[in-house]
């Protein structure tokens, strides 16, 4: 694994869930090709659903850009290997 390796841009996650994030990351790395890019993305999402319900999305790749509403506490952003990550769970609108 990966682990300890990755670089936090962004966040506003507590502590606990940032390394959770991270951990996550690192361990989809380690099942897919960091070519597979929406596997790597399905998996982080799927892991986070499951541990904090439904609702969260997962990107993943070297070169995106993004707008996007979140739940707070709910946002990180970081890289890993040559990959970035981007993870948050979407606000619902009224």
């Amino acid at each position: 694994m990966l682990e300890g390796k990755a670089s936090i841009q962004d966040t506003d996650m507590p502590l606990k869930m940032q390394s959770q994030a991270t951990s996550c990351a690192s361990f989809a790395l380690d099942l897919f090709d960091v070519t597979d890019c929406k596997s790597i993305a399905a998996h982080i999402k799927g892991e986070f659903d499951k541990r904090y319900g439904p609702g969260w999305q997962c990107v993943v790749g070297s070169n995106f850009g993004c707008f996007f509403t979140h739940k707070q506490g709910t946002f990180i952003y970081f890289s890993l290997e040559k990959l970035c990550f981007l993870i948050f769970k979407a606000s619902a609108f009224p």
